[in-house]
């Protein structure tokens, strides 16, 4: 064998052997005196992980006498069935109900619903770090409400979403009640009381989460609500505002896009589309309604990692 493929050979093995796995974890006993030490971690046997079919490394702390893993304090410590976890993902980023899902999956429905929060938690954490990427970066920014309902048109939702135009990364989106207007706000309030307007805390968390990414002078796009400016004002008051008036939805897009030659907000207008088309509960003709909002925040949140880091990359 040439040195060169002896080389390649043994930078592929020191790779694998480099892989969080395959390392040595610190103590996680904090009350331990070598706390995220390796010092006095030892091996100490191993454990059949039955859905990867494989044997696990255990470790112990010779010090405080603490036994773990490496799937200790993770998201996935006691988890079954991690092989479903990625298809999982993908399902629900794509129009597929949470009952459909584990009927293809052919797992109980308890079990999606159970590896439904655990996504949400990961794709939070994986969110933020992609806007860490980000920061300082965006200069054209384009945000709208996307209205929906929980579980009934007499208690809407606004879903605040905000997007990178030029890239068209979704920077955030934040769900929050509202009361119901029009002609079935008099039913509304018979039925179910007084309903809370909670549209600007979910603009204020919004913009916290938005302006750390943007670069200087940045350009903000959007359409004329009043509550808009007063954020702006507050979060980026060396910014550009730009505002425009609404327009008639086309057929197509999910209602979202405009019937307009160059919509000056098509990017956030898409973005809202691309939602609709894609998370079940928001379809505009579906018995897959939403029940709690906050569930609801978890779907989007599912859906934002997605779009951001697998349909855009």
């Amino acid at each position: 064998m040439t040195h060169y493929f002896k080389d390649l050979l043994l930078l592929k093995f020191a790779n694998l052997f480099a892989h969080p796995f395959y390392m040595k974890p610190t103590c996680p006993n904090k009350n331990c005196s070598f706390f995220n030490s390796k010092e006095t971690v030892h091996k100490d046997g191993t454990f059949f992980r039955r859905c990867e079919s494989r044997f696990i490394q255990r470790f112990k702390c010779n010090t405080c006498g603490k036994k773990f893993s490496h799937a200790t304090n993770t998201l996935e410590f006691a988890q079954k069935k991690r092989s479903i976890n990625s298809t999982l993902r993908g399902l629900l980023a794509s129009g597929v109900s949470m009952r459909r899902s584990a009927l293809l999956l052919k797992v109980n429905r308890i079990t999606v619903e159970r590896k439904f929060v655990y996504l949400a938690k990961k794709a939070q954490l994986s969110q933020a770090e992609f806007l860490q990427s980000l920061r300082g970066k965006v200069s054209h920014v384009q945000f709208d409400d996307l209205i929906t309902i929980e579980h009934t048109k007499l208690k809407p939702l606004t879903v605040s979403m905000a997007v990178d135009a030029k890239k068209r990364f979704i920077l955030g989106a934040r769900v929050a009640p509202i009361p119901s207007f029009g002609h079935l706000a008099k039913l509304s309030r018979r039925k179910y009381g007084k309903r809370k307007n909670e549209h600007k805390k979910s603009l204020d968390e919004l913009f916290q989460i938005m302006t750390p990414t943007l670069a200087p002078k940045p350009l903000l796009r959007s359409d004329e609500h009043n509550f808009y400016p007063p954020f702006l004002k507050k979060y980026v008051p060396d910014g550009k505002h730009e505002a425009f008036k609404s327009r008639r939805a086309s057929v197509a897009g999910q209602g979202e896009l405009k019937k307009i030659y160059r919509d000056p907000l098509f990017a956030i207008n898409h973005a809202c589309a691309t939602l609709r088309a894609n998370i079940n509960r928001l379809f505009r003709k579906t018995w897959c309604t939403t029940k709690k909002k906050e569930r609801l925040q978890m779907h989007i949140d599912i859906f934002v990692n997605y779009h951001n880091t697998v349909y855009l990359n």
